[in-house]
């Protein structure tokens, strides 16, 4: 019997683009949706961008341009990357949408109702300089409880306590870097308390994973406390019933655009939305989150949910962090990878079979290694699978004229491959992909052994054995088909190509349970090509790019942007800065942010990249005297080398400035 199926990715914030540690969650969520559709379950796949909240008012205003103009720019920009990874959502909307604020409001209101908002005036931290009330993640201090520093106003990254900005040491406001200081302000708060007994039920009924699980139970221990979920104006979100200038902090409004996204999927598609939400519903919810917001998902939402008369999640499926080459992300190493920057250099099947096969249900972080990532996929995707079907095909491309044997070699072998197919499935079920990725590569070595065991380059020399040369190459192309129908949910591209070169309709999981015989497949074209290393390192070079080059402009408040640690004199006193004459400028092909300038330093020409090209044009530089780093180390980049780095200032995109010296400055004069 069919399941019925809803799932959900976190919501991406409509503030940036999209980089490999986001690509994770969708394309674990991806993986994991295409299969249960492959199984012919119904599945529904929706998300949104999470489109509220200060961080995108504050950055639409410094672009200049309204809130609804920027995350709809950002939410062109987010589909157009999940599309070119292969991320196949059934919706994807905003969660500034009517849809949801029906919803929010629908919920704020069952809850207040039934006793569970409560209101109180509360002095809360207050900007002086930018004259606004702070968010929890615009306020920075050291932990109340271990004490760590530059930890956000509502939870600490190196402890995992929660509590509220007043009780942050040291505080400073990311936005100005004033320390913040108290006014009065009334603000709704959702009692989680009342909830604590069904959460507790509801977390022990395997709805959640036993590492998410354990972190509950500190979280009970320490016991639940109420939620501050208003904010005041100046604020870009729906504003709450009842008031003026009060607003829903955007983690109440974004999982209700879980909600609101399969809302407007249902009314286009004539389903009903309450088949799906109700609380005796029969359908199953699916919510995949990174860990680090466990607490919303695990806590308030189910409680919200619960409190206002709908169904509780199925299962919150949390996974780990992305490091890449054993660390965090870094820009300076180049490893802050963007999707797009990927996307320029390599196949996006790729990262999707790597990250395949080094998932499994726990919440474990998992390691890009680009040198095994290399060889993985060069070995695997490449060496082993595809190496079966162009192997196999020649032979019946030129040997038979494209015609499959009428038998099998070898019935029992493929029978054993079709059998394995269930194992494999609970596999995928289960969102332990690495195993099943195990599973079938140890039959495509076993595809490869008997191709290598049964030598039809040798069978083919003798006219009387050309019979067995078709039937052991019809055996082995069977053999790849039942592969690629295992790997479909992994790599979907890939797997369309197999399906078009063996002449088959979409496969279903259970369609190769019956071989290919008697048929005519259509000539081979390579599937898939082993992974350049310099494609790789093209990809590093692209990523560090903005470094190379200026500071880059700010994407938005100093939370984006923090102060770096702090050095010693003597490391300043290392930096030779110096006046340079701007001798020339061009615009560089194939990168938006640069300009390459020609630096005359009193008779010695440097060639450097600047990203200054937001602020102006070649023509407006020429002649300019600035200030130059001269002592930087020489940086190869794809666009050539570039020899120093020019000092500039500003907000970022058109009010970026470089640094002009006073007059009488002359080119290559110390500035001290």
């Amino acid at each position: 019997m069919s399941r019925k199926i809803l799932v959900t990715s976190a919501l991406p914030y409509a503030n940036g683009p999209i980089h490999l540690g986001h690509l994770v969650e969708y394309i674990q969520t991806d993986i994991w949706v295409r299969f249960q559709k492959q199984r012919g379950n119904q599945c529904i796949y929706v998300c949104a961008d999470d489109a509220h909240g200060t961080p995108i008012m504050l950055k639409a205003r410094q672009e200049g341009i309204t809130p609804e103009e920027l995350i709809e720019r950002i939410g062109r920009e987010h589909q157009q990357d999940f599309a070119d990874f292969l991320i196949a959502f059934d919706n994807y909307y905003s969660t500034h949408s009517e849809e949801n604020r029906y919803y929010s409001e629908l919920i704020y209101t069952r809850l207040k109702e039934a006793g569970h908002i409560t209101s109180r005036t509360i002095k809360q931290a207050y900007d002086p300089v930018e004259n606004m009330f702070l968010p929890d993640r615009y306020i920075k201090g050291e932990c109340p409880r271990c004490g760590a520093a530059d930890q956000y106003g509502d939870s600490c990254e190196v402890c995992g306590a929660t509590y509220t900005p007043a009780d942050l040491k040291n505080a400073i406001s990311v936005v100005s870097g004033a320390s913040p200081i108290e006014k009065e302000s009334e603000h709704y708060f959702f009692r989680l308390q009342d909830f604590e007994d069904m959460l507790q039920a509801w977390a022990a009924g395997g709805h959640v994973q036993s590492e998410v699980a354990n972190k509950l139970d500190e979280w009970f221990n320490d016991g639940l406390r109420e939620w501050d979920i208003s904010r005041d104006s100046p604020y870009f979100g729906f504003r709450i019933p009842g008031t003026e200038d009060k607003y829903f902090y955007v983690w109440l409004d974004a999982p209700i655009g879980y909600m609101a996204s399969f809302r407007n999927w249902c009314d286009r598609n004539g389903v009903d939305f309450d088949e799906y939400w109700k609380p005796d519903s029969e359908a199953e919810l699916y919510h995949f989150i990174g860990k680090d917001i466990v607490y919303f998902h695990a806590l308030f939402w189910p409680a919200m949910l619960d409190g206002a008369g709908f169904r509780k999640p199925t299962k919150i499926c949390a996974h780990g962090f992305l490091t890449v080459n054993g660390q965090k992300m870094s820009k300076s190493r180049g490893t802050f990878i963007m999707g797009r920057t990927y996307l320029r250099h390599l196949n996006p099947e790729y990262l999707r079979y790597y990250l395949a096969a080094k998932l499994g249900s726990s919440v474990h972080d998992l390691d890009l290694n680009l040198d095994d990532f290399i060889q993985r996929v060069n070995a695997d995707l490449v060496g082993k699978l595809v190496n079966i079907a162009s192997r196999s095909a020649s032979f019946i491309n030129k040997r038979f004229d494209g015609k499959l044997a009428d038998t099998l070699e070898e019935p029992a072998m493929y029978r054993e491959f079709a059998a394995r197919g269930e194992a494999i499935a609970e596999a995928y079920e289960q969102r332990e992909f690495s195993k099943a990725i195990r599973e079938i590569m140890h039959l495509a070595d076993q595809a490869n052994q008997y191709f290598d065991d049964r030598k039809p380059w040798v069978l083919a020399k003798d006219p009387a054995t050309l019979p067995q040369v078709q039937a052991v190459c019809t055996q082995t192309l069977n053999l790849f088909r039942v592969l690629m129908n295992y790997l479909k949910p992994v790599v979907p591209r890939i797997a369309r190509e197999a399906e078009a070169f063996l002449r088959l309709e979409d496969q279903s999981w259970d369609a190769a349970r019956q071989p290919l015989l008697g048929k005519t497949i259509a000539p081979f074209t390579a599937l898939a090509t082993r992974v350049d290393r310099d494609a790789v390192d093209a990809m590093l070079e692209e990523s560090k790019e903005t470094l190379a080059a200026t500071t880059p402009p700010p994407s938005g408040p100093l939370a984006d942007n923090p102060i770096a640690e702090q050095v010693e004199i003597e490391n300043f006193a290392k930096v030779d800065l110096r006046i340079a004459r701007i001798e020339d400028a061009a615009y560089v092909d194939g990168a938006d942010k640069l300009l390459q300038l020609t630096l005359d330093l009193g008779g010695e020409k440097r060639n450097v990249f600047a990203g200054l090209r937001s602020a102006y044009e070649p023509e407006q530089l020429k002649g300019r005297l600035t200030v130059m780093v001269a002592n930087l180390k020489p940086r190869k980049m794809r666009f050539g080398v570039s020899e120093g780095m020019v000092l500039a200032a500003g907000p970022g995109g058109k009010d970026l400035f470089i640094l002009e010296p006073h007059e009488g400055a002359q080119p290559g004069m110390r500035v001290k």
